[in-house]
């Protein structure tokens, strides 16, 4: 999230901006501890690099599998001032859906003009919003992070191993996950993320910042986990450039995934010489799920 320059030299010579949202819908955020069980550090009985070696091979199942899925993505950043009101918005709903050779892309659906004034969207928030929010943690991943086992913890009645994961470096150009994981202790995969995405730019007057957010799953095809919802909610400070004033700007991110249906009928997932594509494809079974809040 960059800081527009147009809005701060303005702001240094005293003109003030409104802006008036395409829609005042109200969020209520989910607390950390929401759902969240008590956590138990004993060390687990089967080693966390196992563990952490078979939920990653789970994951890049579930990636592989997802690429053979459509589904709509509605996403929506806004601004709020000092009494939590919307003072500007961006909006975006996208189709991610196949071409008629195949090939995967995004169809915009709905995409009013931005009334953001006090920041404007930057590359990397994109690049969140479609692939640091869905988190997903396959085995070539792996070896970019340090991961280490928290304990276990139940989220609603998910039993979960719980992972805290953050970049061993960080190359140009590439997004990270810095914060924790919680991992369905039954079927391997990831059903909640909380954190942030790194790395954020601190220069002044080229300020690109993140606020912190988490990530819920919901088994969609009784198979896999898939990202139906995510909140990012943070106040960033800016600290200005060339002489003008730092602000802090009250961010909040809210993204839903949704219809979710399985491309063709007759594609195959191999894993592993098994053929594990999901039964019944263009019917998608939503099932139970840690609780999400609700807009």
């Amino acid at each position: 999230m960059r800081k527009a320059w147009w809005f701060v030299a303005l702001a240094a010579v005293g003109v003030a901006l409104t802006a008036g949202a395409q829609d005042q819908d109200s969020f209520t955020p989910m607390p950390l501890d929401s759902g969240f069980g008590r956590m138990d550090v004993t060390p687990p009985t089967t080693p966390p690099e196992e563990i952490i070696k078979k939920f990653a091979a789970k994951e890049s199942e579930f990636q592989e599998a997802l690429n053979h899925y459509t589904y709509r993505r509605i996403a929506r950043v806004q601004t709020l001032d000092d009494d939590n009101k919307v003072d500007g918005e961006w909006y975006e709903v996208d189709d991610v859906i196949f071409d008629p050779s195949g090939r995967r892309t995004e169809h915009v659906v709905d995409a009013p003009a931005s009334t953001l004034q006090r920041v404007m969207m930057s590359p990397s928030d994109m690049q969140d919003i479609q692939h640091g929010y869905p988190f997903v943690l396959t085995t070539d991943q792996v070896a970019s992070y340090n991961i280490h086992y928290a304990g276990r913890q139940k989220v609603d009645e998910v039993d979960c191993y719980v992972f805290d994961v953050s970049p061993k470096q960080i190359e140009k150009g590439k997004r990270y996950l810095a914060g924790r994981i919680w991992v369905d202790a039954t079927d391997l995969q990831i059903v909640v993320v909380d954190g942030r995405m790194v790395p954020d730019d601190t220069r002044k007057g080229k300020e690109d910042l993140h606020p912190p957010f988490m990530t819920w799953r919901q088994q969609v095809d009784g198979k896999y986990w898939f990202p139906v919802y995510t909140k990012g909610e943070g106040i960033l400070h800016f600290a200005g450039g060339n002489g003008y004033m730092g602000e802090d700007v009250h961010i909040r991110d809210v993204v839903k995934y949704t219809d979710y249906k399985r491309f063709g009928s007759t594609s195959k997932i191999i894993f592993q010489g098994q053929d594990i594509t999901p039964n019944q494809p263009n019917q998608p079974n939503q099932q139970s799920a840690p609780s999400q809040p609700q807009r």
